[in-house]
C-alpha cells in the first residue's frame, strides 16, 4: 500500500488542523493505521492508532483529548483532527499502515512521506 499524507501547515497556538492520508491499494481496510511525528533533533514518536475497522483507537498521553484519529475504509482515507495545538506539537507527521493497531513503529510496514505541522506561540 502507498500512503500520501497532506494537510500540514502553519497555525498559531490554540488553532486546529486536519491531516489526511490517502492510501492506494485494495487492502487498506485490513490494516491497522497510525500517525507518528518527528520533531527536529528528536526521535519519531507515536501519536495515535486506529484498528482496521475503526473499532478501537489509542492516543499518546500528550495528545489525548485534543487529537482525533479516524478512517474511512470506503475512501481509503485516514484522518487526524488536531485541535488546541501547541508549539510542542510542531513536527513532521507521518501516517503508517501495519498488520495491527499498535503504538510501536516497528509494527508498521508502510509509511507516508510526512507533512509538516508548525505551531507558533
Amino acid at each position: 500500500v502507498q500512503l500520501q499524507a497532506s494537510g500540514g501547515g502553519s497555525v498559531q497556538a490554540g488553532g486546529s488542523l486536519r491531516l489526511s492520508c490517502a492510501a492506494s491499494g485494495s487492502t487498506f481496510s485490513s490494516y491497522g493505521m497510525a500517525w507518528f511525528r518527528q520533531a527536529p533533533g528528536k526521535e519519531r514518536e507515536f501519536v495515535a492508532t486506529i484498528e482496521w475497522n475503526g473499532g478501537r483507537t489509542y492516543y499518546a498521553d500528550s495528545v489525548k483529548g485534543r487529537f482525533t484519529i479516524s478512517r474511512d475504509n470506503a475512501k481509503n482515507m485516514l484522518d487526524l483532527q488536531m485541535s488546541s495545538l501547541q508549539p510542542e506539537d510542531t513536527a513532521v507527521y507521518y501516517c503508517a499502515a501495519g498488520g495491527r493497531y499498535s503504538n510501536y513503529p516497528h509494527e508498521f510496514h508502510y509509511w507516508g512521506q510526512g507533512t509538516q505541522v508548525t505551531v507558533s506561540s
